[in-house]
C-alpha cells in the first residue's frame, strides 16, 4: 500500500499563513469550529466519490472525511486542533490509508490532534472562556446540534467560574472573503486546470461530426481531462446540441448530434480542489450557417466587451452591463426586441432582453465552480480587486416557438471563459480555446482531415 505523502512545502507554507490572518482576524476572544465534508452513500454499500469541503480544506490541507478543525488563537494546548478518524489496520485494508491523529501533527501542521471519539469530551475545552464561536451557522443542521451541545457542556462548568460563549457568528465572513482573493499557488493551480479544459474543449472541436452522441462528446472531455491529470469535473459536463442548448443546464447528454445543428458544450475539470469553468459553442458539421453566425458573432461581441471591463476598481456588474448592451443592440437590429438603438437604455432597464437572454454574465470561480465571497458590500456592487477570478458568460437562446424567423429558432449560443483580475487590466486563463469563427472552422477541418486519412 502506498502511503500519501506530506503537503507540498508550498501549500504548507500558503495553510500556515491563512491559519496566522485567521488568527489575527478571530483574536483571542474567538474560535472557529470547521467541520469536514462527509462521505455520502450513492446507494446500498457505494459511496460518491468523496470530495473534501473546500472551506475545510482551504484551511486544513487535511484530505480525509469527518474530521473538524479548530482555530483558538493563543490556546495553551495550540492553536490548530485536529479530531480525525484514528488509524486502523483492518478499515485501511479495504478503503486505503489513514493519517491519524499522528499524521495531522505531523504532515498537516496541527498542534494537537485527537481522535472523533474524543470529540465531545474534550472540544468544549476549547471553547471555554472564549467569547465569541465562528461556524458555519445553519448550513447542516447536525453540526448545529453539535455546537449547541458542546456550548451545554462549557455552560456546566459556570461553577467552576468557566464562561460560555455567548455569540454565534457565521463564518462566511472569515473564510470567504478570503477565498475570494486568491494567492499565487491557488492561481497556478487555476491555470494548469483551464489549460486542461481548454485542451480538452479543443478535441472535441476535432472530433466531433454529425451521427456521435451528446454523451460521446461528454466521454470524449472526461477523457481528455484525465489524460492531462485531472481527474474529477468540476460539475457535471452540458453537452448540448440543437435546441437542447436552449436548456441552461441540460445535462441529459443523450442525443444523437445532427448534421446542420450547432452544439453547446459547458464542461471544466476540477484539479487539486480547483475549478474550471469554459462554455464553447460549434457547428456540429464544422461550418457555421449564415444565421448561426450572425448570432454567434453577436455573444462573441459582447463576451468581448465585457472581458474588457474586467479590470480593478471596475464594479461587479460592470462585464454584465456591457454585455447587455451589445446584446440589446443587436436584438434591436435583428428586429427581435422592437424599438430603436435610441431606446436602448429603457429596453435594458425594461429587460426586454430576457426572452433571449435571462441569466447573469458571471460569477466567482474559486474552489468551487460557483466561488464564495459577496457580490455586494453596504448595498453596493462591490470592486473587483487583483486575484479575483471570474467567468465571462453570456449567451443567447432561441427557443423552437420564438417569435422570430424560422432560420434562428432552436439555436442556443453561449462563450464562457474564466478571467483574472490583474493589477493592470485581466488575464483570460482559457485563452487556449478558440472562439473566433474561423479559428474554430480551421480547428474542426484539420480534425475531419486527420479522421479520414
Amino acid at each position: 500500500m502506498t502511503e500519501p505523502t506530506a503537503l507540498p512545502h508550498k501549500l504548507a507554507k500558503a495553510l500556515r499563513r491563512r491559519r496566522r490572518e485567521l488568527s489575527r482576524a478571530i483574536g483571542p476572544d474567538g474560535v472557529l469550529v470547521v467541520p469536514a465534508a462527509r462521505e455520502v452513500t450513492r446507494n446500498r454499500d457505494v459511496h460518491y466519490p468523496f470530495r473534501q469541503s473546500s472551506d475545510f480544506a482551504w484551511l486544513t490541507g487535511f484530505p480525509e472525511p469527518d474530521a473538524v478543525a479548530v482555530l483558538a488563537p493563543k490556546h495553551q494546548d495550540g492553536e490548530l486542533v485536529l479530531f480525525c478518524r484514528p488509524r486502523d489496520p483492518e478499515r485501511e485494508v479495504w478503503d486505503g490509508h489513514r493519517f491519524g491523529t499522528e499524521g495531522a501533527v505531523a504532515h498537516f501542521g496541527a498542534d494537537a490532534a485527537h481522535p472523533l471519539s474524543a470529540l465531545d469530551e474534550t472540544l468544549p475545552a476549547l471553547l471555554a472562556d472564549r467569547k465569541r464561536v465562528h461556524y458555519p451557522l445553519g448550513v447542516d443542521a447536525d453540526f448545529d446540534l453539535q455546537i449547541m451541545g458542546w456550548l451545554r457542556a462549557v455552560r456546566a462548568q459556570a461553577r467552576k467560574g468557566v464562561s460560555a460563549p455567548t455569540t454565534l457568528v457565521s463564518s462566511d465572513e472569515l473564510l470567504h472573503e478570503r477565498r475570494l482573493v486568491k494567492d499565487k499557488g491557488e492561481l497556478a493551480t487555476m491555470r494548469r486546470a483551464a489549460a486542461i479544459s481548454a485542451a480538452a474543449h479543443r478535441r472535441l472541436m476535432q472530433t466531433c461530426r454529425a451521427g456521435l452522441n451528446e454523451q460521446q462528446l461528454e466521454a470524449t472531455f472526461l477523457h481528455a481531462c484525465a489524460e492531462g491529470g485531472a481527474r474529477f469535473q468540476a460539475y457535471p459536463p452540458i453537452v448540448g446540441g440543437g435546441a437542447n442548448a436552449c436548456v441552461l443546464h441540460y445535462v441529459d447528454n443523450a442525443a444523437v448530434l445532427r448534421d446542420g445543428d450547432l452544439v453547446l458544450v459547458d464542461a471544466g475539470c476540477e484539479l487539486d480542489g480547483y475549478a474550471s469553468d469554459i462554455t464553447r459553442t460549434f457547428p456540429v458539421n464544422g461550418r457555421f450557417s449564415a444565421p448561426q453566425r450572425t448570432l454567434y458573432e453577436l455573444v462573441l461581441a459582447a463576451q468581448r466587451a465585457a472581458i474588457a471591463a474586467v479590470k480593478p476598481g471596475k464594479r461587479w456588474d460592470a462585464p454584465h452591463k456591457a454585455a447587455l448592451k451589445v446584446l440589446t443592440r443587436g436584438l434591436v437590429d435583428l428586429g427581435f426586441i422592437e424599438g430603436s438603438r435610441d431606446d436602448l437604455p429603457q429596453l435594458i432597464k425594461d429587460e426586454k432582453y430576457k426572452p433571449f437572454y435571462m441569466h447573469r454574465t458571471g460569477h466567482w470561480l474559486g474552489m468551487d465552480v460557483h466561488d464564495v465571497g459577496r457580490y455586494k458590500q453596504h448595498g453596493k456592487w462591490r470592486a473587483l480587486e487583483p486575484g479575483m477570478v471570474l467567468t465571462v458568460e453570456p449567451g443567447l437562446y432561441i427557443a423552437p416557438d420564438a417569435e422570430v424567423p424560422a432560420e434562428f429558432r432552436g439555436i442556443g449560443i453561449r462563450i464562457e471563459d474564466d478571467v483574472l483580475v490583474t493589477a493592470d487590466g485581466h488575464e483570460v486563463l482559457s485563452r487556449d480555446v478558440p472562439k473566433d469563427v474561423e479559428a474554430i472552422e480551421r480547428l474542426m477541418a484539420s480534425g475531419a482531415s486527420s479522421q479520414e486519412t
